[in-house]
């Protein structure tokens, strides 16, 4: 697919094929491991993976049977213990969830009966099939839920039961450290992505002062400098808020490193490593990257800074749907798709570059804004307030572009995803911004 399109044939087949790319996932996620393993709770903050698997079919069955197709209900007593906002996941391991064989049985019964319904579904006429866009947002859901899994395989104890390749590793880069992205107007969000969610609507015009933000994510190495200098020691570089977060947890550095014999090594998927230098630093809160921002004598980008040296062609003053144009995300352009197990050096991807010259800013590793959660001006809840509406406010704030565990089917340059501050465990990581003032403007061409 080259861009939004209106052919619902196109469509089908695109839901078809992400439908299919999202059960191989989490077919592998879950059946990698044995039984005991999916039944476990490998940590508070996560659910047991055979609730999510469970959950993905109870959804799949709420919203392409039952909303769509207007079918009865299979299981509607399950629906209560596969509710993500009736049950904390702390609380899940002790609910009558379905053992592995049962979840895999009905998530696989789900998916045949959700497949008779794709086929026979127009594309129009309701809000929900518009499109395909129900089918594109389970698609979504699968995938999102998959990531999760895939943060629960990095937390839970013993030996690796996941590989990938390496990410390619090219020349090292040898770009600026950061890029002029000039001020003026810019089109954010969208209301021409087909499957794009409530949250990243409408399409509304943002004027953007200009700003310097870094060519790519800030790496390892880098964040080591921050740590050597005393940066958890120094609470001038703090948020209230992460200064008592530092102190309660004793907190030295990112979570999953350790230092050992004069080096730090961190836990990666069952593995003990050196922290490789040149990676994008990963698993770090919000309040860690502000903390290095402000030490560097820098700041995070704002969702809109970071949505426009994304997406903005300074050319044609178009707003596009990913850095390098509006075709979809190939593996030439960008870490996504649990495709690889880790992010690629900084600087990697020089395909999927922006035109303002900013590069990875789709997959690798998702990245920190400064900006709080909130709707866009327009904004209308679809299609139930549970997915954006209640999260918004001063309590969550967002993160951009996706990691190499998002499926480009629930990653592109409008896509917003939320955390606590606090989260360390998912793929995150960031970039820095600065200020530019009337000194960096750009020189007027002359003739």
């Amino acid at each position: 697919m080259t861009g939004p399109t209106a052919d619902p044939e196109a469509l089908r087949e695109r839901a078809l094929a992400a439908l299919l790319a999202a059960r191989d996932r989490t077919t592998l996620l879950t059946g990698c491991v044995e039984d005991a393993e999916l039944t476990a709770q490998h940590s508070p903050l996560m659910s047991p993976l055979v609730w999510d698997l469970a959950h993905i079919g109870n959804q799949e069955e709420q919203w392409l049977l039952r909303a769509v197709a207007g079918r009865d209900a299979m299981r509607p007593e399950i629906d209560p213990l596969y509710d993500a906002f009736e049950h904390p996941r702390a609380e899940r391991p002790s609910l009558p969830l379905l053992a592995p064989a049962e979840a895999r049985g009905y998530a696989a019964e789900v998916r045949g009966r959700a497949l008779d319904v794709l086929e026979k579904t127009p594309f129009r006429g309701t809000p929900l099939t518009d499109a395909g866009f129900a089918f594109g947002m389970i698609a979504q859901h699968e995938q999102q839920h998959d990531e999760t899994m895939l943060i629960t395989h990095q937390l839970r104890s013993g030996p690796t039961a996941l590989t990938a390749p390496e990410p390619p590793v090219g020349e090292p880069f040898a770009g600026p450290a950061e890029v002029l992205v000039p001020g003026g107007p810019f089109t954010m969000g969208t209301s021409t992505e087909p499957w794009a969610l409530d949250n990243e609507r409408p399409a509304h015009r943002r004027l953007v002062p200009p700003f310097f933000i870094d060519t790519t994510p800030v790496t390892n190495a880098a964040y080591q400098r921050f740590i050597e200098d005393g940066g958890y020691e120094r609470m001038q570089w703090w948020d209230p808020a992460g200064w008592a977060m530092v102190r309660r947890h004793e907190l030295r550095a990112p979570l999953f490193w350790r230092r050992e014999g004069g080096q730090w090594l961190r836990r990666h998927f069952g593995t003990v490593e050196p922290v490789p230098a040149d990676e994008p630093v990963l698993h770090v809160s919000w309040y860690e990257a502000d903390a290095y921002a402000r030490w560097a004598g820098r700041r995070l980008p704002s969702e809109v800074e970071w949505e426009k040296a994304a997406r903005h062609d300074p050319v044609t003053d178009r707003s596009m749907r990913y850095p390098w144009g509006d075709a979809d995300p190939t593996p030439e352009r960008a870490n996504l798709g649990q495709r690889h197990l880790r992010p690629a050096p900084a600087g990697g991807y020089p395909a999927g570059e922006s035109p303002h010259g900013v590069r990875q800013l789709i997959g690798d590793v998702w990245e920190w804004t400064a900006s709080d959660f909130l709707p866009y001006p327009g904004f209308s809840a679809f299609p139930y307030r549970e997915y954006s509406d209640v999260f918004f406010g001063g309590d969550y704030k967002v993160l951009r572009g996706g990691a190499f565990s998002v499926d480009a089917v629930a990653c592109r340059g409008t896509f917003r995803n939320w955390d606590h501050p606090v989260r360390r465990q998912i793929f995150s990581g960031f970039r820095t911004a600065r200020d530019a003032g009337p000194a960096d403007a750009p020189e007027p061409e002359t003739a």
